[in-house]
């Protein structure tokens, strides 16, 4: 009975420690906006404004600056966008995690 005892305490413990790595492995996979602007010049950057040090506009595509400016703005929406591109944009073929990074730079553009 004590060996039990002893089980059933510490199986708190164990799933305070699993709950914890969880946390700490979900962090890993947040987006990354450095690699979102690196898509963004190679991806974008012929039609959007993607970057304030890029010369001049290019098409009547919006600046990723004013996409990040409106009310509406939600990075997960751009990326869930960015998944199934709208006829004017090339199908770039990014992955969830290249769409979450592009969202997460176009957001840094506020």
């Amino acid at each position: 009975m004590d060996a039990m005892a002893g089980i059933v305490s510490a199986v708190p413990v164990w799933f305070a420690v699993a709950a914890a790595a969880t946390l700490a492995a979900s962090s890993v996979f947040a987006a990354d906006a450095e690699n979102g602007e690196r898509l963004a010049r190679r991806w974008c950057s012929s039609c959007h404004l993607v970057a304030p040090n890029q010369p001049g506009p290019t098409t009547e595509a919006p600046p990723f600056s004013t996409i990040a400016g409106r009310a509406e703005f939600d990075s997960a929406k751009v990326a869930f966008f960015l998944l199934d591109p709208h006829p004017k944009m090339p199908n770039m073929g990014l992955s969830r995690a290249d769409a979450a990074d592009l969202a997460a730079y176009i957001a840094t553009l506020k």
